[in-house]
């Protein structure tokens, strides 16, 4: 299994609050990236790194990175990854949020780039999860999966709480977790469902193809619609 960590995303509204900040507490933090944002001793997305390579059940770990104004991005992203053996670093070649090609457009850009032939996690760079989270659960939960049907995805989900359902994807599935439909900040009146979906995907390797027939079908499309990796997956249901 490849993993591909989506890092492109040029961390706006932070960036906004770092500046606008009066204390001065934050200003070294002012152009750095939200997965190299240290948290608990290093920068965010180490953790993904040291928690993926414990737990082998990745090869290789792909981030996407976006360049930015003077590539101050890019080469942030390539000094981090100079501690790693198993990272290896891709810009998508965009300066500007507004130019930006969105997460599933990142992701296909990885899949060709590196020729990904295997099965994929995602991981939204922006992204952690508690200390009780287990990647060799999930991993030998694909694997069941996988034993059944070889075109099996697995999403995760947790419970949020009901006036939280318009800042996440919700899931909504039948008894036996299978996903029927995957709704976008739906407001609280239009699910039952509280289980929120975080950027944390396992698509399979017969699914990734299809990545160009999303992006395909959605080329006219404005950029919300094939921004953030849940699109794919909304898509993808159904197929």
């Amino acid at each position: 299994m490849k993993a591909v960590i989506l890092a492109a995303g040029y961390g706006t509204r932070l960036q906004r609050d770092v500046v606008a900040d009066s204390s001065g507490r934050f200003a070294h933090l002012v152009g750095t990236a939200k997965p190299l944002l240290p948290v608990g001793g290093c920068a965010l997305i180490s953790h993904w790194v040291h928690a993926l390579t414990a737990s082998d059940c990745v090869d290789c770990i792909y981030v996407v990175v976006s360049s930015r104004t003077n590539a101050v991005y890019l080469a942030a992203f390539e000094e981090w990854a100079s501690h790693f053996t198993n990272v290896k670093i891709l810009s998508d070649q965009t300066r500007s949020n507004d130019g930006r090609l969105g997460a599933v457009a990142c992701l296909q850009l990885a899949v060709k780039h590196f020729n990904i032939e295997d099965h994929v996690l995602v991981i939204g760079g922006d992204t952690l999860f508690k200390e009780d989270f287990s990647l060799r659960g999930v991993n030998e939960r694909f694997s069941d999966l996988q034993a059944k049907c070889e075109a099996s995805c697995l999403v995760l989900s947790y419970q949020c709480r009901e006036q939280e359902t318009r800042k996440y994807g919700i899931l909504e599935v039948d008894g036996d977790l299978r996903v029927l439909c995957m709704k976008e900040k739906p407001l609280p009146s239009e699910t039952k469902s509280r289980r929120a979906c975080p950027c944390f995907y396992v698509f399979s390797k017969k699914s990734i193809p299809l990545l160009d027939t999303f992006l395909e079908e959605k080329k006219e499309a404005p950029i919300e619609e094939k921004d953030a990796p849940g699109n794919f997956v909304s898509w993808l249901i159904a197929r």
